[in-house]
């Protein structure tokens, strides 16, 4: 729930409780506590699966990320953007975040559909270690600087770490991609972030990178099936409480919101 900053003077709660035929609740209950108890449990079980597999990731990732691949990704950014952008008006481009995936009951699913509806070239980042989010900073940064806005993608794993960047105006975006999760057309280009990583670094480490993946793999869908498995017991919460709810009156008090909002516009 939401707390409103200012009761009454410009916020107000809006109490739905009165919509519930509370007799007829009461005949089910204990199947409604069982039903509540069950998804909120899955619910917590894909929390736990996700952030353990976010760790292992994490791991794997800050072992390869060292200054040197940083830096080689900066400057393949910067050449990047000196054969792609031409400047954009005097005023620097804008930021905003959409996401391009999730992690659902479905699978880890990415919108790569968007990125086709609106970009005619697409740089695919082969990247199975999470790396790539230095050379987007980087692609970013100079885009807005050269007057392009910029739909910066988090990861749905990192929130605060970009997975995919579009720039519309130029047609052109940049897909990080993991072998489970490929660009499924021919990409305008394609870059292997893992192969810019220290090769003996890398070698020493693939064994224990290797058995980092299988355990992270495990882990998502098992957090997977916990999600799918709170969705269906959500669904069954829900059958239970609509024979219960009138909705009826539940529309026309949103329906006074509405009034209510559209009032204030006029004034």
């Amino acid at each position: 729930m939401v707390e409103p900053k200012y009761p009454g003077l410009v916020e107000s709660y809006v109490d739905l409780g009165a919509c519930y035929d509370r007799a007829a609740l009461q005949a089910v209950g204990a199947e409604l506590k069982g039903c509540m108890k069950g998804y909120k449990a899955c619910y917590a079980r894909a929390y736990r699966c996700l952030t353990a597999a976010a760790q292992l990731e994490e791991d794997g990732r800050a072992l390869l990320l060292t200054p040197a691949l940083e830096a080689k990704m900066a400057k393949r950014a910067k050449g990047i953007l000196s054969r792609e952008l031409k400047r954009e008006g005097e005023q620097a481009g804008r930021s905003v975040q959409r996401f391009l995936g999730a992690v659902t009951w479905q699978g880890v699913l990415r919108e790569y559909g968007t990125v086709e509806a609106q970009c005619g070239r697409v740089y695919e980042l082969s990247d199975t270690y999470g790396l790539a989010q230095t050379m987007l900073t980087c692609l970013a940064a100079g885009a807005m600087a050269s007057g392009h806005d910029v739909v910066a993608c988090p990861d749905p794993m990192f929130p605060d770490r970009m997975a995919h960047l579009i720039i519309p105006s130029l047609s052109l975006a940049f897909v990080s991609t993991t072998p489970e999760q490929p660009w499924p057309r021919r990409p305008y280009r394609r870059i292997r972030l893992d192969a810019m990583a220290d090769a003996e670094l890398l070698r020493r480490s693939r064994a224990r990178l290797r058995f980092a993946r299988k355990v992270t793999a495990a882990l998502m869908e098992e957090a997977v099936d916990a999600l799918a498995q709170a969705k269906a017991m959500h669904d069954e919460l829900e059958a239970i409480y609509n024979p219960h709810v009138d909705f009826d009156r539940v529309h026309a008090r949103a329906e006074e919101i509405v009034e209510a909002f559209t009032t204030l516009e006029q004034a």
